[in-house]
């Protein structure tokens, strides 16, 4: 069971690591000329004086350090809108503000224009993008996005996305039989069963998520397996339109026993009809994904 748990914590994500290679850090000089680019007064005006000191937020920073918190901080920001496009970021005010290192300034950068949310260019500095820039399937963004403004449009197009990959996945999967693959989905769902039963929904959400992100692995499609830390990010976003996957129940239960029933005997069909039904939002929020249609 140790191996499981350990197993349960361990989430697909394609976040970049943060550290800066040769001659990375260049890209972001700390001192830009005053004024330059600047539309009217400086970006942190009006912003929460509580975000002054970065070192003192650490929740969501995912243990990552000042560096991370950083990240997660101007993400947010950017993401929410407080930071608007085409905005320019001086790295030197931001760590004015935050109270940082200017490396630690210039690694958050880097992983921000990653991501696609910033740009840095010479001689204009570096501008938050316009959000048709932005990696939207990046497992960070997805978060931001899914507890910012934007978190009704956020959960609709995950669900609507979990509806298109998920049930194909399943099917697939169903053609890789191996005994090891089978085994942990089949204790992803007993220990999902133990944990409804005690009330434990933190537990419950983990072999969810390991279940479904094992499944896409294990479909044989490369770009598909890309894919995983999606779903992953979307089964950690609470509230919004929910699914038969986001409420612990004992039909939840049955309709993740059936997809693995499916797989062991080899049932592609089965394997993908199930995942659809577990997909299928309830009836209060049906507008957000079809439901499978009668053949």
């Amino acid at each position: 069971m140790s191996t499981l748990a350990h197993t349960m914590m361990t989430a697909a994500r394609s976040t970049d690591s943060g550290l800066a290679g040769p001659g990375e850090l260049d890209r972001y000089p700390y001192a830009e000329t005053p004024g330059a680019g600047r539309v009217g007064g400086s970006v942190w005006d009006g912003s929460d004086p509580e975000l002054g000191r970065v070192g003192r937020r650490a929740a969501g920073s995912r243990g990552r350090g000042l560096h991370g918190q950083l990240v997660q901080q101007l993400g947010q920001m950017i993401v929410s809108g407080d930071l608007g496009a085409d905005r320019p970021l001086v790295p030197e005010e931001i760590g004015q503000r935050f109270e940082v290192s200017r490396t630690v300034v210039r690694e958050s950068l880097r992983v921000l224009e990653a991501k696609g949310l910033v740009s840095a260019r010479p001689n204009v500095g570096t501008r938050v993008r316009p959000v048709s820039d932005w990696n939207l399937l990046d497992p960070d963004i997805i978060e931001w996005r899914a507890f910012g403004p934007q978190r009704d449009d956020q959960r609709r197009e995950l669900s609507e996305l979990r509806w298109t990959i998920e049930p194909l996945a399943a099917r697939l999967a169903a053609g890789h039989g191996r005994d090891d693959v089978q085994q942990r989905l089949g204790d992803m769902v007993e220990i999902m069963g133990h944990a409804m039963s005690q009330g434990d929904a933190l537990t419950f959400s983990r072999a969810d998520s390991e279940f479904h992100s094992l499944l896409i692995q294990v479909a044989g499609n490369r770009m598909l397996e890309h894919l995983s830390g999606i779903v992953s990010a979307a089964l950690q976003v609470s509230g919004g339109p929910v699914t038969g996957c986001d409420r612990p129940n004992e039909s939840s239960l049955a309709h993740h026993g059936r997809i693995v029933d499916a797989l062991a005997t080899g049932d592609g069909m089965a394997a993908e009809a199930a995942m659809r039904q577990l997909l299928t939002v309830h009836p209060e929020v049906e507008r957000v994904v079809p439901a499978p249609r009668e053949h």
